[in-house]
């Protein structure tokens, strides 16, 4: 064998044994000179789903009445004065209308709980200011919104103990997801 392809092969082995001999050990992650890990309070603050039981829902209660006033300053801005208009999405009504060629989905017609209701408002709303409203004002506007729909009656309290017990009207159109590796929800 020349000394040539001797020196490759010689070459080859050790950069072989180099990169083969590190594959078990744990190599500490790269760091970058900046940031830190998250405190549990940061983690925490960014907690704040709500799932289809209720938990997670904070202390706080709200009315219908209260949540006239709080639509009307709020949100009718968007979805009209009785969340019928728009000129964002269409919230009250369509009752009926899943079914045909122009389904109509409102909270009444297609939301499947009302703790969803809480969740997203409290996320997401008012599109101008995300996750300004107070539990009590949340709670007040959903409310209202299931009242809107035929759901509650006028002298309803919601709360973090009655929102699970309120049964939306296309709960039972919705399946679980089947997949074994899924937690039923």
């Amino acid at each position: 064998m020349s000394r040539c392809k001797a020196a490759v092969l010689v070459l080859s082995a050790g950069g072989l044994v180099v990169l083969l001999g590190g594959v078990g050990i744990a190599e500490e992650p790269l760091r970058y000179g900046f940031g830190r890990p998250p405190t549990d309070a940061e983690i925490g603050a960014l907690n704040i789903d709500i799932d289809p039981t209720g938990a997670g829902l904070p202390p706080g209660r709200g009315t219908v009445q209260q949540g006239t006033a709080i639509y009307a300053n709020k949100c009718a801005t968007c979805h009209g004065p009785t969340g019928t208009e728009g000129p964002k999405d269409r919230l009250v009504g369509g009752h009926g209308l899943l079914a045909t060629e122009h389904p109509v989905k409102t909270i009444g017609s297609f939301w499947p709980y009302a703790t969803t209701l809480y969740d997203y408002i409290h996320r997401a709303m008012p599109l101008n200011a995300p996750q300004s409203l107070t539990p009590e004002e949340v709670y007040s506007v959903v409310a209202w919104l299931l009242h809107q729909n035929d759901i509650i009656p006028a002298d309803a309290v919601i709360d973090a103990k009655t929102l699970p017990t309120v049964k939306m009207p296309n709960r039972a159109g919705f399946v679980s997801d089947p997949r074994p590796d899924v937690p039923f929800r």
